[in-house]
């Protein structure tokens, strides 16, 4: 939170599996259309948060698996862990407040006299939430039954059902929606309260954030069953909450416009990238459209003009440089021109390029466009190769 010196412009605050990602959209449209419109027009003043049921085991699993954003802020353990930046660093006063009231140990106790409950695996086993998994027609007598009896042994604690199978038992203070609610104390008490946040859900355990006064909320097309129930008994006649007509982040695409938030259209979204007419030009829109021109290039699905690279190269500086990972350097009109041999050499593949983090040194946006004169790329951790010749741009 401290790259932001103010107020945040916006705050999303979304579930991963099945809210922003999208398992059965193999090519992760949905997500990838996120991706761009997020980088282009809110990564350098807004705050991007996920807020998971998955433990940090299986949040990293999934972050090698989907093509996702780094958020700021990572919210997890169905909101028992919260942690800072791309290191990831954990909120300790959060942890703190956790321990009232809260013994694990009578918990495990407690939850071994239900043989109905399958403890779920071990990675999903943290200090502030015990998971399980049980047949949805049994759930709800044993969330009353157990829940009294925890409190007989003295514990205030927070018992969650969603997906159908998933039963979680947390510290009273935990959840998403007091998770969010101590983000937002902890911004105000910074003076740096959000100007608006958007919550974006699809199961049970989701409902809480749509219960944070002065929060927008949207529970994605393919809401499950328990998180409609409810918002019909609950929030019916919220306006600030809305059931979006598209699935997961193509929902929060939705919300974004239909709340007026900001830009909602995605430059995946536009046509003719090389006609998109703006009032003023801004770096992350440039940097965000040249990778989807790239990615259209190489996909066969723009035509080999020598127009295009005309144009690309007319917005390069003639002595601009290009340093590839290994070290080696070209220079960006020679880039250009390699453009030619890579048309269409993706085509019929699932290939897909997007961009994260993209931040500028400088926040300002010029009227009379943007030359690019130096590009110079490292490796991620872990993904460096001795091969200088087969990866340009």
């Amino acid at each position: 939170m401290d790259r932001l010196t103010s107020a945040a412009r916006l705050m999303i605050v979304s579930d991963l599996d099945h809210t922003m990602v999208d398992h059965h959209d193999s090519e992760n449209l949905s997500l990838l259309r996120f991706n761009a419109l997020w980088e282009a027009n809110y990564r350098d003043n807004s705050l991007l948060v996920f807020s998971t049921g998955r433990s940090p085991t299986l949040y990293k699993e999934l972050r090698k698996e989907k093509p996702m954003l780094t958020p700021d802020i990572t919210i997890m353990s169905v909101g028992t862990e919260i942690t800072y930046g791309n290191t990831m660093v954990p909120d300790d006063g959060w942890e703190t407040f956790l321990n009232n009231k809260w013994d694990r140990k009578i918990v495990t106790e407690e939850t071994s006299k239900f043989p109905e409950l399958s403890l779920q695996s071990e990675t999903e086993q943290r200090p502030h939430k015990v998971s399980f998994y049980v047949q949805k027609e049994k759930a709800q007598d044993i969330m009353k039954t157990l829940s009294k009896r925890l409190e007989e042994r003295g514990l205030d604690v927070k018992i969650i059902y969603s997906g159908g199978m998933d039963l979680d038992i947390l510290p009273q203070g935990a959840g998403k929606g007091q998770a969010l609610a101590y983000l937002l104390k902890k911004l105000k008490s910074e003076g740096k309260l959000p100007s608006n946040t958007l919550a974006c859900g699809d199961s049970g355990n989701d409902a809480e954030l749509f219960s944070i006064p002065d929060v927008y909320g949207v529970m994605v097309a393919n809401a499950q069953e328990e998180l409609l129930q409810w918002h019909a008994a609950n929030a019916k006649n919220n306006p600030k909450v809305i059931h979006a007509s598209e699935r997961c982040a193509a929902g929060i695409i939705q919300a974004i416009g239909h709340f007026k938030l900001g830009p909602s259209t995605s430059p995946r979204d536009v046509t003719d990238l090389s006609d998109c007419k703006m009032d003023n030009f801004v770096p992350a829109y440039e940097v965000v459209k040249f990778y989807l021109f790239f990615e259209k290039w190489r996909r066969g699905e723009i035509e080999h003009s020598e127009h295009y690279l005309s144009n690309l190269k007319a917005v390069c500086r003639p002595s601009g440089t290009f340093v590839h990972p290994s070290g080696v350097e070209k220079s960006l009109q020679e880039c250009v021109t390699s453009f030619g041999t890579c048309h269409a050499d993706k085509q019929g593949k699932q290939y897909r390029v997007w961009v994260d983090q993209v931040l500028p040194s400088q926040n300002k946006t010029v009227a009379d466009g943007l030359t690019w004169t130096h590009v110079h790329q490292t490796w991620l951790h872990g993904d460096a190769s001795s091969d200088s010749a087969t990866w340009f741009f």
